[in-house]
């Protein structure tokens, strides 16, 4: 049934985005959430409607737009701008909300009210190509509206675009009467900015990955800790990650100015780690390094691979900061090898299963901080399956006695938010989120647990700001962010985008099909919510109601109701 309702239309796709929106927020969060309301209903939304467009959806300080016409969909776009720079005119550099825009004329698939597919991917990664305050147009689009819109453009050329096979020719447009890209927008950001990408694995042994993944994501969380650096999330570089990718291609994927990428290679008890700085505007090696070391000097090796970043981008002054940055995890290779393995496993299958991987480190170096989060994790991971409170006592005590153990690391201060969140513990779980946070501000997976935070905490306007603005920060986001938008947009009554949330998640556990069966059946789709409610239950047989209350741990219980009222009309019985 659901397959039917899938059409494929013909349609002008236009992506536009805030620039310089991480910068904005981090100056006046308040004002600038203020202002880009303000801009939405005084000059998006009549724009759009005006030319017979319709928003699909806001996503952050993105937006996505349908429209009929390319013609209608590059003088909107036109107007959009001329009218975003008026209402910039009287206001300082570091306030203006600049937009690029992209434009595609391409097929789309309609589900509900969402669109997805090759059309909108292209759009999408043309208005990363476009300036501030500017308009990338592909050729098709390009060859619809030529002389029929007054406009100027230039031909930028055929460009390979990530993800696409066929290269797409890209044309900038503009009104022929101003510049494209208004001179006055000062940089998105002066700070320098940074991806590492997942080195290597050159031992041989493709169990090993798990190692040179481990090590990178050590070196992302350290660079993170300066305040003076803008660091690619891990998740988005891990995206892009893997041998043959061209590290300069990567860094304009990511928006960065400078990549690390290298190898590891471990041998017995000795592991020998390589890295290289690139420049991405030039493509030249700024600085290499080759170290071979004992194996339990390994934090030694990460501590100099970050020294030597920054010491590189910031100036010596600042590198003879890192020995006092951190606490250094464990003094025991073996412990810290067990580690890796588990969240590895964690990442890649289950937090439940990574749970005896931590355990294990644990019983080598009892005093390894985040070997005791990543376990209380691990525990919550089992709760979530079998409700136990037991097992959330396991949890409690494995997160305190990480807090014990270190308080200044983020991965400590986030267990103990995850696990305060289920003891229903509100206060207490926003305070350790914004705590880890602080510690690890370029995380995008903490503020999109913090999001799923304020919706427990009856805060589901809020909610949905903080996932949005997670999504934002990745590129690449992780599947499970759709699972936290899908559950707040139910609680505010949105059924048809919980759906489309949804949708994004292509291998589903059984908390999203609960989802997805709760938004059918209040939209009275019944056969959409029965088959969604069996896969749920094919993958959790012993299913009920009781089980979704007690894993949810909501501040008010009526704020529940819309979810379980849709899973009874669904079938679920208690």
């Amino acid at each position: 049934m659901a397959e039917e309702r899938v059409l494929r239309r013909l349609a002008a796709i236009l992506v536009a985005d805030v620039v310089g929106y991480s910068r904005l927020m981090e100056a006046d969060e308040v004002g600038t959430l203020a202002a880009l309301k303000e801009r939405r209903t005084l000059i998006l939304k009549p724009t759009v409607r005006e030319h017979g467009g319709r928003i699909v959806k806001f996503l952050g300080d993105g937006v996505l737009m349908e429209f009929a016409s390319a013609v209608n969909a590059v003088t909107a776009a036109i107007e959009l701008q001329r009218k975003m720079i008026g209402a910039n005119a009287d206001l300082p550099d570091r306030r203006r909300i600049v937009l690029r825009i992209g434009i595609n004329l391409g097929d789309v698939i309609g589900e509900g009210a969402d669109i997805y597919g090759e059309g909108v991917n292209i759009a999408a990664r043309l208005e990363t190509l476009a300036e501030p305050g500017g308009i990338c147009i592909s050729g098709k689009v390009h060859d619809e509206v030529r002389g029929k819109v007054d406009a100027a453009f230039e031909d930028g050329g055929e460009r390979q675009l990530k993800n696409i096979a066929t290269p797409v020719r890209v044309y900038r447009a503009g009104p022929s009467v101003v510049p494209m890209a208004p001179q006055t927008i000062s940089p998105v950001s002066s700070k320098p900015s940074i991806a590492i990408l997942p080195l290597d694995n050159l031992s041989g042994d493709p169990g090993q990955k798990y190692l040179s993944d481990g090590i990178t994501e050590d070196i992302i969380t350290e660079l993170s800790r300066f305040k003076n650096l803008s660091v690619a999330a891990r998740h988005a570089s891990f995206q892009l990650g893997g041998k043959g990718v061209n590290p300069v291609l990567a860094a304009g994927d990511l928006g960065v100015n400078f990549v690390v990428e290298g190898s590891v290679r471990k041998t017995g008890e000795r592991i020998r780690i390589t890295v290289q700085l690139i420049d991405a505007g030039t493509g030249n090696h700024v600085w290499a390094e080759r170290f071979d070391r004992e194996t339990h000097d390994i934090f030694a090796v990460q501590d100099e691979v970050v020294s030597a970043i920054v010491a590189t981008l910031e100036g010596h002054m600042m590198s003879t900061a890192v020995a006092q940055l951190r606490k250094k995890p464990t003094s025991s290779w073996t412990a810290y090898d067990f580690f890796m393995q588990g969240r590895e496993v964690a990442r890649r299958a289950s937090d439940r299963e990574a749970a005896p991987f931590f355990a294990r480190a644990i019983s080598i170096d009892p005093e390894f901080a985040q070997a005791h989060a990543w376990l209380a994790i691990g525990h919550l991971g089992s709760y979530w399956a079998d409700a136990d409170s037991s097992t959330l006592e396991e949890a409690r005590l494995a997160a305190q006695r990480a807090l014990e153990l270190d308080s200044n690391d983020a991965a400590v201060q986030q267990a103990n938010a995850m696990v305060a969140l289920q003891l229903r513990q509100h206060e207490r779980a926003s305070m350790h989120f914004n705590r880890a946070v602080d510690l690890n501000p370029v995380d995008a997976e903490i503020r999109a647990d913090r999001a799923a935070a304020m919706q427990y905490a009856g805060q589901p306007e809020n909610a949905l700001s903080a996932i949005d603005d997670a999504l934002q920060r990745s590129k690449f986001p992780p599947h499970w962010f759709w699972w936290i938008r899908g559950a707040i947009l139910i609680d505010l009554e949105r059924y048809d985008e919980a759906i489309a949330a949804l949708g994004n998640i292509p291998q589903k556990e059984y908390g999203a099909w609960l989802q997805l069966a709760a938004a059918h059946a209040q939209l009275g789709h019944a056969s959409e919510a029965a088959q969604a409610l069996a896969m749920a239950r094919k993958l959790k047989p012993n299913l009920s109601l009781r089980d979704v209350i007690a894993t949810s741990p909501y501040a008010h219980s009526e704020a529940l109701d819309r979810l379980l009222d849709g899973l009874q009309k669904a079938g679920l019985s208690e």
